[in-house]
């Protein structure tokens, strides 16, 4: 059985390597992604990593198990993806800048047409800061590819003065709850 990772997201590969993960093959997910209008943010994320899933498992051995997920920011009632600008990324963190906002990942394990989606939420508290700090983290090009515009992993550590729940949310895949879903498909990694 091959673990097969719908991302093409560095961190989720790298944090399942960290995790010994064996058989890993990356597969992007590459559908137009759906949200079900009026949806919460779990059910975004877990609507999307669970699309991304269906879509990897067509192209794959039903005894594959597909591993998907997607992350999202929110805060005050809005979602905060990928920004398109460096202008968007200065105004998502000068948003977030003082506050405490929620990352949400959905994550979606997908074997022998059992799908498993199960969400994580964690808080994310900034410290106040300055429009000076702020341009330069996104002149380093680093909040491009994030959801909020920030990667709590890399320099935008510096901009996080707490994080309630857990870490690896914050980057894209929590790994204690991966674990337990895991279990729950016949796979022990632990």
């Amino acid at each position: 059985m091959n673990i097969v990772l719908a991302s093409a997201s560095p961190r989720r590969k790298e944090l399942l390597e960290m995790l010994g993960v064996e058989n890993l093959i990356v597969l992007p997910a590459k559908g137009e992604e759906t949200i079900p209008p009026g949806a919460e943010p779990e059910e975004m994320v877990m609507a999307l990593a669970s699309q991304k899933a269906r879509e990897v498992a067509a192209q794959r051995p039903p005894e594959d198990l597909i591993l998907a997920a997607d992350t999202l920011v929110w805060f005050r009632g809005r979602p905060y993806g990928k920004p398109h600008s460096p202008q968007e990324a200065i105004a998502m963190l000068e948003s977030l800048s003082g506050q405490t906002h929620q990352v949400y990942t959905g994550v979606a394990l997908l074997r022998q047409g059992r799908l498993l989606s199960e969400c994580e939420v964690s808080a994310v508290s900034f410290r106040e800061l300055s429009r000076e700090e702020i341009c330069r983290y996104v002149d380093s090009g680093e909040p491009m590819d994030k959801a909020g515009a920030y990667g709590a992993q890399g320099r935008g550590a510096l901009l996080v003065r707490r994080i309630e729940g857990d870490f690896f949310n914050v980057m894209g895949l929590p790994l204690c709850r991966l674990g337990q879903m895991l279990k729950k498909q016949g796979v022990d990694i632990l």
